[in-house]
């Protein structure tokens, strides 16, 4: 069986056939779409997801200090604490949430923060259950 071509429109092409341009990315086509010297990728959200979730290791440890929990990701400035578990991985989303948002607005173009895309757009295609699960798998 042979894989299906790319499609690649260019953005007026994209504008007049998007019903098209969505249904092969839902269905795993190559879809690009340029405008000018850029050329974008039009894909699924939740393949990209599920995708950066499999690629993008969590690496969690938690361990219990005085009673509380606390959660932190190895190789990422990320820790949090709560009285259980749950508290805990909850405070470490809103902070990951907090993170992508500072990302997109300005951390992005600091060269130690550069490398951070795929966890924020991780951060930002998911919801809280799929965090806390992505999460939860690295423990």
């Amino acid at each position: 069986m042979t894989a299906a071509p790319a499609l690649n429109y260019s953005s007026s092409h994209a504008r007049q056939h998007f019903s098209s341009v969505l249904d092969a990315a839902e269905h795993g086509q190559v879809v690009t779409v340029n405008r000018g010297k850029v050329q974008s990728a039009v894909i699924s959200a939740e393949r990209l997801r599920h995708y950066l979730s499999l690629t993008t290791p969590a690496r969690t440890r938690t361990t219990i200090d005085d009673g509380a929990y606390v959660v932190f990701l190895e190789d990422r400035p990320f820790v949090s604490e709560g009285e259980t578990l749950e508290a805990a991985i909850a405070d470490l989303i809103e902070s990951l949430r907090e993170y992508a948002e500072d990302w997109v607005e300005r951390l992005q173009y600091a060269p130690n923060h550069a490398d951070a895309w795929g966890l924020v757009q991780l951060v930002n295609l998911s919801t809280d259950e799929q965090l806390s699960d992505w999460l939860r798998a690295a423990e």
